[in-house]
């Protein structure tokens, strides 16, 4: 591109969208890229603060900011993305339907230590809605050397930002303790399971109430797997008190153990163990009526098939507080964005 006076631009092509802003009223772009500048142009400019503007001019092995932002998305982005208009150099991801966002980090942080170079996103596992904005990127000059973008594309592991698709699974639940079997109180859990469940897309087939007897608490599960349950929900009898035996039901259905424990709050008693592929989740009293905890960040991570590991649960230390505010506004929040 080459600088030239506004009064001396009639004919030439913009190569750079020009933004209007008046405080409080707009942002918006007055001029796009590629416009070609006219006569009457000229007292708009100049109102914008334009005394010179800068006009296309190819030269090869450059980009423009519009080229190089394409091309950035095009390498970082995986399946479940569409993209935004370049608008002022800039490129946004736009989920293309309802899912968990996954990012590599690890390659997100090697691209943003390129000179020139800039890409940010939401946070890693955040359960996105179809059109909702996942990350943004663009260079910084408004023409770059094309060997930096070359770099950034040679950087092992391309297309590391994706949205992960729910699966539809049929869930049983298994709700324990003597007072709701007894009809003492009323069962509360089975309605928020429910609806958690639903609202991802997923079913729940059954849901058993039995007493507080381990081995009862197995046969039920057991049951449930054979009857076609894709995950298993336990609910109730999760602390470490003497006649709480969840856990101790879980462990005799005879799966891996991952976690019984996590570093979140509310939520520390949460369970995960896995018989073959089949997760087995204990949830602790707090998702009876706190209204995020510990389960709204597994089971997004559940439901589009992730197996969920040791390391997983104890990344969730580093965000794990919910501050439990009068409104929530999960997922827009600090919770759980630590991993």
């Amino acid at each position: 591109m080459k600088k030239i006076s506004v009064h001396e631009a009639v004919g030439h092509v913009l190569c750079h969208d020009i933004t209007q802003i008046i405080p409080g009223k707009i942002k918006d772009r007055a001029f796009k890229k590629g416009h070609v500048v006219t006569k009457e142009d000229i007292p708009v400019l100049l109102s914008l603060g334009k005394d010179n503007l800068y006009v296309w001019e190819n030269k090869e092995g450059y980009l423009h900011e519009d080229d190089a932002a394409h091309r950035l998305a095009k390498m970082s982005a995986g399946a479940g993305i569409d993209f935004s208009e370049v608008k002022e150099g800039k490129i946004n991801f736009i989920a293309k339907y309802d899912g968990l966002l996954k990012i590599d980090t690890s390659i997100l942080y090697e691209v943003n230590k390129l000179e020139e170079i800039m890409l940010a996103t939401r946070h890693n596992n955040t359960p996105v809605k179809r059109g909702d904005k996942l990350a943004g990127t663009r260079v910084i000059p408004l023409v770059i050397d094309e060997k930096k973008i070359v770099e950034a594309e040679s950087i092992p592991k391309n297309t590391f930002i994706e949205v992960l698709p729910y699966k539809k699974l049929k869930v049983g639940v298994v709700t324990t303790g003597n007072e709701v079997y007894y009809g003492r109180i009323k069962d509360k859990f089975g309605p928020v399971i429910k609806g958690k469940i639903e609202s991802y897309g997923s079913e729940v087939i059954e849901q058993r109430i039995v007493n507080d007897d381990s081995d009862l608490i197995a046969k039920n599960i057991e049951e449930l797997i054979d009857k076609g349950a894709d995950m298993i929900v336990c609910t109730g009898g999760m602390s470490v008190d003497p006649d709480d035996t969840t856990p101790t039901g879980i462990k005799k259905v005879g799966g891996e153990i991952i976690s019984y424990g996590a570093p979140v709050l509310p939520g520390a008693m949460f369970l995960i163990s896995y018989k073959g592929n089949t997760p087995i989740l204990g949830l602790p009293g707090c998702v009876m009526y706190a209204k995020t905890t510990v389960f709204d960040l597994v089971l997004p991570r559940v439901l589009v098939g992730e197996r969920i590991k040791k390391e997983d649960l104890a990344a969730y230390g580093h965000g794990g507080l919910c501050l439990e505010c009068d409104i929530c506004t999960y997922p827009a929040c600090s919770f759980g964005k630590g991993c």
